[in-house]
């Protein structure tokens, strides 16, 4: 895509939902396959009068890897903090010390410059709207019904959590989340989890789905993952990390108007309609489940109903 085009989305980034000011530190950590979306990142937080700095380090063989320890210190003392990765830094240590020493975080995990151009346009403060009055439904839920046409009927135990509306303004010091942004979230109580999860969109480390991935959860942890090829990549790459990269770690539902299946879980996941959930690393959403993976899979026109009866998806329409 055109340069200009890249340089409207970076600044649309760091004016819009990041708040950056004169005089700011802005960190930009990227890697080869992101390198483009990092130094337009950088080059126009310069040109805001901010002060870049940009790290590229070697790319993450999967999400939820660590970064090396002298970028981990350079995220903990930045103002504005970027994370365009080919894997998610989310879901790390670093990511989290960084926001709790008051960095303003977005992560962006597989971004492109197309993807970029596309979803930074919109208008985030009705993207925040949307996502904050989905989260006010689910208060005081204790459980979810999920299915799908392509298999789904999953159970998942909430009870007492909070929910994360991924808005896409981050303007207060310790603000994190995803760009492009667009989705509601929580970490899932493991025990009384379970039931089957067809998932027909996308998979984190996999890619676009030829063929569904069916998971079976018994109390929140995989006890088998079938399918093609593809569910034996996902099995292949979960399995270093026994129980623990198998354990169900996040339900999220996206709210984004303009997102579009593109294998990218990073947008596939805020596309509006959609259930996504994560297996492994739950510290993000004060579980303690520390393992070096994190990745999600997504499961399209879902229909999602509370235990008190309320739809809040139905075959992937909005009911909130």
């Amino acid at each position: 895509m055109p340069f200009e085009g890249l340089k409207e989305a970076a600044r649309r980034t760091l004016v819009n939902c990041m708040g950056v000011r004169a005089g700011e530190t802005v960190t930009v950590v990227t890697d080869d396959p992101t390198r483009a979306v990092g130094e337009a990142l950088a080059r126009e937080a310069g040109e805001l009068g901010a002060e870049p700095v940009l790290a590229v380090i070697r790319a993450r063989r999967i999400s939820g890897e660590e970064p090396p320890a002298p970028v981990a210190a350079l995220m903990r003392e930045s103002e504005v903090l970027l994370l365009p990765t080919s894997a998610s830094l989310s879901h790390t240590r670093a990511r989290k010390a960084a926001s709790e020493a008051g960095a303003r975080c977005a992560s962006m995990p597989g971004i492109t410059e197309d993807m970029m151009a596309r979803t930074m346009a919109v208008n985030y403060g009705e993207v925040a709207a949307r996502s904050r009055k989905l989260a006010d439904a689910l208060k005081g839920v204790r459980s979810l019904g999920l299915t799908s046409a392509a298999g789904t009927d999953l159970t998942i135990n909430v009870t007492d959590l909070e929910y994360f509306a991924d808005t896409g303004v981050y303007h207060a010091a310790g603000d994190f989340g995803n760009l492009p942004a667009g989705e509601v979230c929580a970490g899932p109580v493991l025990e009384g989890s379970t039931g089957v999860a067809a998932f027909d969109g996308s998979f984190g480390g996999v890619g676009l789905l030829a063929e569904p991935i069916v998971l079976t959860f018994e109390d929140g942890v995989a006890t088998s993952i079938e399918g093609g090829k593809e569910a034996e990549t996902l099995a292949a790459l979960i399995e270093p990390f026994g129980a623990a990269g198998k354990t169900l770690a996040e339900i999220g539902i996206g709210t984004h108007p303009t997102a579009k299946l593109t294998g990218a879980v990073l947008e596939d996941e805020k596309i509006a309609g959609t259930v996504h959930l994560a297996l492994g690393n739950n510290v993000g959403f004060g579980g303690s489940n520390d393992v070096a993976v994190h990745v999600d899979g997504v499961i399209l026109s879902p229909t999602l109903v509370t235990d008190g009866g309320v739809f809040i998806l139905k075959e992937g329409v909005p009911e909130f």
